[in-house]
């Protein structure tokens, strides 16, 4: 499994959408940082980015969001309305520990 971290915002940087090119079955992407503005896809105005993600679920695709920067930025309810489960910090070492490879997208 590798893990995919995104760590810019889809409304200033294709990092999101690059990383969802790049993607299997099986691997996990978690938001981070300014990257937890992806969690708002399904309720703003990316909506392919939205379908796109609804695709990749349906492939094993696991979407996170690291819960103290979603916090940070006011975002919590939206993220746990979205495809992305938040994670705290403990969780998120555990997901690093898991992973075979871990991608940075910045």
């Amino acid at each position: 499994m590798i893990l995919h971290t995104v760590n810019k915002s889809p409304y200033s940087s294709q990092c999101l959408s690059d990383c969802l090119n790049r993607v299997s079955a099986g691997d996990k992407v978690i938001l981070i940082e300014d990257g937890v503005y992806g969690a708002t896809i399904a309720t703003d105005a990316l909506p392919s980015l939205h379908s796109f993600i609804q695709r990749l679920l349906a492939s094993q695709v696991g979407f996170y969001t690291l819960r103290p920067d979603a916090e940070a930025r006011g975002l919590e309810a939206i993220s746990e309305q979205s495809a992305f489960k938040l994670l705290s910090d403990h969780e998120f070492v555990d997901l690093v520990v898991e992973a075979n490879k871990v991608l940075n997208w910045y």
